[in-house]
């Protein structure tokens, strides 16, 4: 019996992080923390994008984009957590964990494809400055954008509907504090290979295909950076891509890890999903801020507008 016409069982159980209340207490203020933050650096980041001219460039309507799939990222999985963090009975709807199974994979297969988008930003930009403005349009950025919203959407489709089909064998607690699509799988009482196959299909679509694009983009970068005879020139094309490289790096080590391994309910598995669902949407805005002579000079052109 599928999902969809499925009378008995409404809510599933989600087993967190840990059933020890002191530890539970000490984990709701630290992600509170850590959402409340998140929250604010990435709304600071789109307005500060939005209200300074000097950053409506290819690179910062891009990052924008980024910024906003970080708000979307987090507040998909971590008021839940925070809940169920407060309470005593940890349950999530049948809706709801279907509504976070799509989300996520919606915004993380986006996030990934983004990232691509701007390897190849820093490609043109270092490659082929001259050529930066005719290469890098307006309608280009968004047709990138569009693109990269799009298919995460179709792949998420995909898997939710094929999510919606499996037959459940009761009720059965979820080793996790969030409905992942891997952690879905236990729940089923029949065969979830083709699931389990599509799911691999997806992950690799979005994101092996694309690390292979920015593979790519940034063997011809550093082919071009070392070809500069200056060292302050390589620096300076260096410390361009420093910030970018730190947020690739981060996000597909733990999300991939998190997608192919099996299914082992163990902790370094709540790990890499905590990393790339509650910290990396905190972090990438910090890195590109920090890292950022540009963020940070408006900033405080910002901030000294309007408290002024």
């Amino acid at each position: 019996m599928s999902w969809g016409n499925h009378s008995t069982i409404n809510n599933f159980i989600l087993l967190g992080l840990s059933s020890d209340p002191k530890i539970q207490a000490l984990l709701f203020v630290l992600f509170l923390g850590i959402y409340l933050q998140t929250l604010m650096v990435n709304l600071l980041m789109l307005l500060v994008i939005w209200v300074d001219s000097y950053l409506h460039t290819p690179m910062y309507f891009f990052l924008s984009h980024l910024s906003f799939l970080d708000l979307c990222f987090s507040s998909t999985t971590v008021p839940k957590l925070l809940e169920n963090l407060l309470s005593q009975r940890k349950t999530i709807s049948m809706g709801g964990c279907l509504a976070q199974v799509f989300f996520l994979f919606h915004t993380g297969g986006t996030e990934t494809c983004l990232l691509a988008v701007m390897a190849y930003d820093r490609y043109v930009a270092i490659c082929h400055p001259l050529l930066y403005g005719q290469m890098m349009s307006n309608q280009l950025c968004k047709v990138l954008v569009c693109g990269s919203w799009s298919l995460a959407f179709l792949g998420a489709l995909i898997n939710i509907l094929l999510a919606m089909n499996l037959n459940l064998c009761g009720e059965k607690p979820i080793p996790h504090y969030s409905c992942e699509l891997p952690s879905l799988f236990p729940l089923s009482c029949s065969d979830v290979s083709t699931n389990f196959t599509v799911m691999l299909c997806s992950t690799f679509l979005h994101g092996l295909g694309t690390c292979v694009l920015i593979v790519f983009s940034y063997a011809l970068i550093v082919s071009t950076i070392l070809s500069i005879s200056s060292s302050t020139g390589r620096s300076k094309a260096f410390s361009t891509c420093s910030s970018h490289l730190t947020a690739v790096l981060l996000f597909y080590g733990s999300a991939f890890l998190r997608y192919v391994m099996p299914n082992s309910d163990s902790l370094l598995e709540l790990i890499f999903s905590l990393q790339y669902s509650v910290i990396m949407p905190l972090v990438n805005p910090l890195v590109y801020s920090l890292r950022n002579n540009e963020v940070k000079a408006a900033v405080r052109r910002t901030l000294r507008n309007y408290l002024q």
